[in-house]
């Protein structure tokens, strides 16, 4: 009995003994060595040693962040709404509208519930567990899994707005002519089929694709923004949509201009400005790399917008507001995988590159192939991601991101072209697969040959854009 009390009694002398070593006071070097890293975006040096004196998340950090996501969400409401807005016929304009307010609306919440957990909770190859289902365990506090100085949470809601804005940009190909209800139905499993999965494999733990977050990943491929999981989901499923859903009424036998360009102009500018918070966001701090991010974002989309206007100049003999537009989306969309692994004067080369080539495949690709990408989906997100993705394997340098090594990028040309082949083929055939499926359980995708000539915002959503009297 007093042998036992005794071995009692040195139990609880040594549990105390460790609560004490677990709640120490830092050492004087341990909290300049803290103040340090937050500065460097590094772990802190107290990490299961002392109780930090800087606990919790950064504030710097977490400000940029809280901005960033402010930042890509305005990139779809109303950047996307009134770019997209812009380019279609007046008699489509709120359907646009709603279709981005209303996968807003649903994306949010199927993050919630499960998306957020699937993407980036630890896990298999290709999804994540449910260790986060209904954001559970996500909050204030840093997950050092993805950063050590921004709050779980705000990683969570920043992560959301690329799911947000990713189905949205599918329906510029399908525009004018796609039911309503078909699109929400369409875009709930297409987010399950294709963007989880995406994000999981490319960024999340145990990712088959996560180049730099996974030694064991199958395909060691790099995506600093969406080049990938983005750009070109969203680019090749729009494609396979499109021909599926066939032209639309009069396409070809019709003029079909944008009834605004003013709106247009108006969302290309506010996709640029929150494209920073896209790409500059994606370094998880306000940091060295999100600086460099900012540059060459700044430098893919200005040259891009300068390169698809020259080739009008060259190939028409004057310059579109347009195409200026146009090529600053398709640089913006090209530089987003590469813009924190390279340098500017790289950022320059992918610039050109992104104006001549989604010039190319907008106005000679779409007329060649006959298909009819509406608002050119394909031709920008799909060909720019694509070229970017193969441009971030080229031009990677360590002198653009210290996470890099002259190792690392020799032979990545090689993975980004593998992981690019794998997400074009997942998201062609899932998307086929999926509409198919909606086609079996609503009746038709397509709104009927009348709706399209009253407008789907009449037929669908019973208001009209403008009113003149």
């Amino acid at each position: 009995m007093r042998r036992g009390c005794v071995w009692m009694v040195l139990a609880l002398v040594a549990w105390g003994a460790s609560g004490l070593a677990w709640a120490a006071e830092p050492s004087l070097e341990q909290r300049v060595a803290d103040l340090e890293a937050y500065i460097n975006n590094e772990g802190r040096a107290t990490a299961d040693l002392a109780d930090s004196k800087v606990a919790g998340p950064g504030p710097g950090h977490n400000a940029w962040m809280m901005t960033a996501s402010a930042l890509v969400l305005f990139m779809t409401l109303p950047g996307l709404a009134l770019f997209y807005g812009g380019l279609v016929r007046r008699k489509n304009v709120l359907s646009v509208l709603a279709q981005c307010l209303g996968l807003a609306g649903v994306v949010t919440l199927l993050w919630w519930a499960v998306g957020y957990s699937l993407c980036f909770a630890e896990g298999g190859r290709i999804l994540g567990g449910l260790q986060f289902a209904f954001l559970r365990g996500v909050d204030s506090a840093p997950d050092p899994t993805y950063t050590p100085w921004v709050s779980h949470n705000i990683f969570c809601i920043y992560q959301m707005m690329f799911a947000i804005i990713t189905p949205a940009l599918t329906i510029g190909a399908i525009a004018e002519r796609m039911k309503f209800s078909a699109i929400m139905c369409f875009s709930v499993l297409w987010m399950f089929a294709v963007y989880f999965p995406a994000a999981h494999m490319v960024w999340g733990p145990g990712g088959m694709m996560n180049g730099l977050g996974n030694d064991q990943a199958l395909v060691r491929a790099v995506d600093f923004a969406g080049g990938l999981v983005v750009h070109m989901t969203s680019g090749f499923s729009a494609l396979a949509l499109c021909i599926l859903l066939g032209k639309r009424n009069g396409f070809g036998r019709e003029p079909m201009p944008p009834h605004s360009m003013v709106l247009c102009m108006v969302g290309t500018g506010m996709l640029w400005v929150g494209w920073y918070g896209f790409n500059a966001g994606s370094a998880l701090a306000s940091d060295g790399v999100a600086a460099n991010a900012f540059v060459t974002t700044t430098l893919g989309a200005a040259v891009g917008c300068f390169a698809w206007a020259a080739m009008e100049v060259i190939t028409k003999g004057k310059a579109s507001v347009l195409g200026f537009c146009s090529g600053a989306i398709g640089g913006l969309a090209t530089i987003t995988p590469a813009a924190g692994f390279v340098t500017p004067g790289s950022a320059v080369v992918i610039g050109l590159m992104a104006g001549v080539g989604t010039y190319l495949a907008c106005t000679k690709l779409k007329t060649w192939l006959g298909y009819d990408d509406a608002l050119d989906t394909f031709g920008v997100h799909a060909v720019g991601g694509s070229i970017g993705v193969i441009m971030a394997g080229v031009l990677a340098s360590p002198a653009a991101n210290p996470a890099l090594t002259e190792d690392f990028v020799r032979s990545l040309w090689l993975e980004q072209l593998k992981a690019g082949i794998v997400i074009a083929a997942w998201s062609v055939i899932a998307t086929l697969l999926i509409a198919s499926l909606v086609r079996a359980v609503i009746g038709s995708l397509r709104a009927s040959p009348e709706t399209e000539t009253v407008g789907l915002d009449l037929a669908e959503h019973g208001e009209e854009g403008y009113h003149h009297g």
